[in-house]
Order: C-alpha cells, then sequence, then structure tokens
C-alpha cells in the first residue's frame, strides 16, 4: 500500500476542488491541503530541518495538524502531536525529550510553552491567528514555495511520533512508521468499521489530535478522497447539529461521548438518519447504552480494540456481534476478533508459554502495525518487543491481561495497572510520583476505580504523615499544579498503611478488591 504522503499527493490531483476537511474555522480543498504541506515543508527546509528532526504541534486543529505531519514528511521528518491538556512540566519532558526543533501551537498554548525550557526549541509558531506576538502557519509559510519535495518515504521510515504514559512515570515517545499506518489506519482499520471514502461517506471527528484514533482517522479520510468534518473539542449539541447539517456517515467515539449524546437534550429533534456506523473504543459500552444507542442511531456499533503501541485498532467486535440478547450477548464483553494481518495469543508471563482457551495471560500481539520502538529508549523497547524470526513482525507484550475464546478477545485486567478514564490512558506512576511530592502525605498509591460516566475514574489513597491535617480538596489542587487535570484522583481515601508484599510493592489488587467486587470485568 502507497504511503500516506503519496496517498495525499494522489488525491490532491484526481480531486483537488473536493473538500477534505471542514472545521469550524475554514474548508480546506485537498489541493490546499497538499500545497500547504509543501510550503510548511520548504519553510522547514529552509531552516536547515530534514530527515529524523522532530517537528512538535500543541493543538487543537485537526486540519492544521495533519497538514503539518504531511510537511514533516515530505523532508523526512516526523511529526509529535503534544497532548495540550498537559501541565507545564510535563510539557516541557516532552518537548525535551523529542529534542523538537520548531513548535506549532494554539495561542492559547502559549503561556504553558513559556514557562518551558527546551534547549532544543528553535522556532515557535502559532497553528491559528490570535492573540499572540508569534507568526501565525499561514503568515510564515505564505512565502515559501508550494512545488512538492517530491520525497517517497520508505515503509520502515518513521512517520508520526505520539506519546504514551509510561509505568516508569514518565511518557515515552512511540514511534509509528509508513508501513505501520498504511497495515493499520488506511487497511484493517479501514475495513473494520465499512469506510471507503468518496463519494456517500462523511466522517466526523471530534477526537484530540494528540491521539492515534484523532490523527488517524483524519489522515485515514484524507488519503481515502473522503471528506471530514472537524470539531476542535466534543460538544453534544454540535456534534448531533453537525451529523444532519453534514450528513455524517461514521463517527469514531469513546463509550462517554455516546453517553452524553444520548442525554442531549437535542437529540430529540436531532436528523440521525445518514448514520452507517459508529465506531467505538477504549472501553466496552455499558447494555444500557448500547440498547439506547441502537434504538436512537439505528446504524452499526463496532466496538475496537488497541493501543497506540500498535498504531490503533487490532481488534474489533463487529456489528453483528453486537446482541443485547440470546447466545451472542455475552460477546458484549469481549473486544472482538483479531482484525486483517494480526494474530493475538494469551501468554503465561512465568513461564513464557501460550496458555489455551479460557485461561488468563497477557495479551501479545503480531502484526506489521506494532511500532518500529519507543523514541531513544532500546531497553524499553526491547521489554515489549518480542522477535519471532523468519522475518515475521515482532510480538508487542500489551501489558493488557485476558483470554481468548472461540477467537474473540475477553480482557481481563492490566498487568501494568493503567486506568482508562474516558478514553484516555493513566498510568498510577505518573500520579504517585506527583502525590508523594505533598509535604503532608507518608504513603500513597494511586487507583482506578469504577464509574458510571468515565469508566474509571482515579482514586488516591493516602496516608497522612505524623501530625499532617490532610484534606481530599487540598489534595486534588496541589496535583493540578503539577499534572494534567485529567491524571488527577477525583476523590481520596484516607487509610493507616498502604498494603504491599514482602519486597515492598503495593499490592494493588488488594486496593482495588472493594470498589470491583461486584463487577464481572476488571478492566474499564
Amino acid at each position: 500500500m502507497k504511503t500516506i504522503v503519496e496517498q495525499f499527493r494522489e488525491q490532491a490531483q484526481a480531486r483537488p476542488d473536493q473538500i477534505a476537511f471542514e472545521s469550524p474555522l475554514r474548508c480546506w480543498r485537498f489541493d490546499e491541503v497538499d500545497a500547504t504541506a509543501s510550503r510548511i515543508a520548504n519553510g522547514l527546509s529552509a531552516r536547515g530541518l530534514g530527515r529524523g528532526d522532530r517537528i512538535a504541534a500543541l493543538t487543537r486543529h485537526t486540519a492544521e495538524c495533519t497538514a503539518l505531519v504531511l510537511a514533516a514528511n515530505k523532508i523526512g521528518a516526523v511529526c509529535m502531536p503534544v497532548n495540550w491538556r498537559l501541565a507545564p512540566p510535563e510539557l516541557e519532558y516532552i518537548l525535551r525529550d523529542g529534542r523538537a526543533r520548531v513548535l506549532f501551537c494554539d495561542p492559547e498554548f502559549m503561556p504553558a510553552v513559556a514557562k518551558a525550557d527546551v534547549p532544543s526549541l528553535e522556532l515557535t509558531l502559532a497553528t491559528i491567528p490570535g492573540n499572540t506576538e508569534a507568526l501565525s502557519l499561514a503568515e510564515w509559510c505564505a512565502s515559501f514555495s508550494d512545488a512538492d519535495t517530491g520525497l517517497v518515504p520508505g515503509p520502515d521510515d518513521a512517520a508520526l511520533q505520539l506519546y504514551s504514559s509510561g509505568t516508569t512515570g514518565l511518557p515515552k515517545g512511540v514511534e509509528l512508521s509508513f508501513g505501520n499506518l498504511a497495515a493499520g489506519v488506511l487497511g484493517a482499520t479501514a475495513s473494520a468499521i465499512h469506510y471507503h471514502g468518496p463519494p456517500d461517506q462523511v466522517f466526523l471527528n471530534v477526537l484530540p489530535t494528540f491521539h492515534i484514533a484523532g490523527i488517524g482517522v483524519a489522515l485515514l479520510t484524507g488519503s481515502l478522497g473522503g471528506k471530514s468534518i472537524l470539531y476542535p473539542e466534543f460538544e453534544p449539541a454540535q456534534v448531533l447539529a453537525a451529523i444532519g447539517k453534514h450528513r455524517v456517515t461514521h463517527a469514531f467515539l469513546v463509550p462517554a461521548m455516546i453517553q452524553f449524546l444520548l442525554a442531549a437534550p437535542q437529540i430529540e429533534g436531532a436528523d440521525l438518519s445518514s448514520m452507517q456506523a459508529i465506531s467505538y473504543g477504549a472501553s466496552p459500552i455499558t447494555e444500557r447504552v448500547l440498547v439506547d444507542a441502537l434504538r436512537v442511531f439505528d446504524c452499526r456499533f463496532i466496538q475496537v480494540y488497541g493501543l497506540t503501541e500498535t498504531t490503533g485498532a487490532v481488534t474489533a467486535l463487529a456489528a453483528e456481534d453486537h446482541a443485547t440478547e440470546g447466545p451472542k450477548q455475552v460477546l458484549l464483553r469481549s473486544a472482538g476478533r483479531a482484525m486483517d494481518g494480526v494474530t493475538i495469543k494469551i501468554v503465561d508471563t512465568a513461564t513464557g508459554q501460550m496458555l489455551p482457551d479460557g485461561e488468563v495471560g497477557e495479551v501479545w500481539i503480531r502484526t506489521r502495525q506494532n511500532m518500529l520502538g519507543y523514541w531513544a529508549q532500546p531497553s524499553a523497547s526491547a521489554d515489549v518487543l518480542v522477535p519471532d524470526g523468519d522475518g515475521a513482525p515482532p510480538w508487542f507484550r500489551s501489558g493488557d491481561a485476558g483470554y481468548l475464546r472461540d477467537g474473540y478477545l475477553f480482557l481481563h485486567d492490566r498487568i501494568k495497572d493503567m486506568i482508562v478514564s474516558g478514553g484516555e490512558n493513566i498510568y498510577p506512576a505518573e500520579v504517585e510520583n506527583a502525590l508523594m511530592q505533598h509535604p503532608g502525605i507518608a504513603d500513597g498509591a494511586v487507583i482506578g476505580v469504577p464509574d458510571e460516566r468515565w469508566g474509571e475514574s482515579v482514586k488516591a489513597i493516602v496516608v497522612p504523615g505524623p501530625g499532617a491535617t490532610l484534606a481530599e480538596h487540598d489534595i486534588i489542587e496541589f496535583l493540578r499544579e503539577r499534572i494534567a487535570h485529567f491524571k488527577c484522583p477525583r476523590s481520596v481515601d484516607f487509610v493507616d498503611a498502604i498494603p504491599r508484599n514482602p519486597s515492598g510493592k503495593i499490592l494493588k489488587r488488594v486496593l482495588r478488591e472493594p470498589y470491583w467486587k461486584d463487577r464481572e470485568r476488571r478492566i474499564s
């Protein structure tokens, strides 16, 4: 399959006047996307940037971010979309870790960038016009040629670098290649969600640019010549109005978004007749929400499971498996079957042996979608990428615990203790590192607990220090100054001691048990 750069070039030639992206700010024709990407590429090249350099993007705006990805790729560089919800210290760490030389930033995030010390950063530009002294992207690139560089990347060249939270408390840069994107986003995912592009399919994308789903959907629709309706953030009333106005056929949503749409007053009069398929992921949908959604939207629902490291989805629960009664009802608790080109096995972490159907172990994934590795972290990459020989792609150790039954994957727990809240991945180690900076806390731990709205929410378990007087509100506010708000606990419980094993490791299962004891599935 051709690379995303080649695909966009061909779409610009084949359908130059067709709208690729429509956002509240403007419409982007295919020829404008490609020409803008070339201007940016030539501007970056004029500054001496090229193969292997990292270009950071701190933006809510998906069309602009897509142009930056393509621009970087046209000179052999790599775009790094950065989570705009991060606190300044987290932002600084990622920009320094990626050695970003240029940053494209929305004006609203400029104050956070001003607090960051990033020696490698040579130039900061505003992604869109706004209240800032920095030149806007449009102003800066206007003077550069729109002539294409002609560079054709190889399948093993890095195309995109996304940051995933880490079990050690520090984010890791996930390097995704052009081959990864071709196999995953443009291949298996497009097939699983029944998306083939023009002339009759329109995709609604309200997902953040720093998620593989958000930028992946934009690259998917553009590469296949389709139209995307983009919004910088999710607002239920706006989304419902957009579906009728733009005759939207496809959307990817996290279950919490579906729940918010169903609860919105505007749902009663919304025109949803154009919808063909809604794909969802990050957590399973509850039966109540699913039944209501199937009735209201009257279209296919497809659940997908995947990770940033696997370039997104690797399993899919097909629309025909979304049964709310009868023998297939049990499948709603599964994550579906392996997608085309994906092999899944369950491994006993103690012995390294593959386990039979029904036995719980670590989920291992082999596919051409598996990442190149973690940026500048060979040891961490080797820990999760296991070679299989004979030229086959390596196995990726997901860190998720689960089992297979008749080809369907059932997720059971998280070996790495990761929390998924509203579609955001949160690692307790990150939160615990910040939590233990509080002078009044003697010991602490962080777990995920059931949440009807978000799937899971973050809870801190705290042991006060001698003589300390602690309040839940004060601890949460303390953390909000140090880490992104979505990572902060929504609740705090105070205990006399944190349970640990003889070697001092926190017994997270013991901590979680009271909150999950009545749940069949201890993972959101």
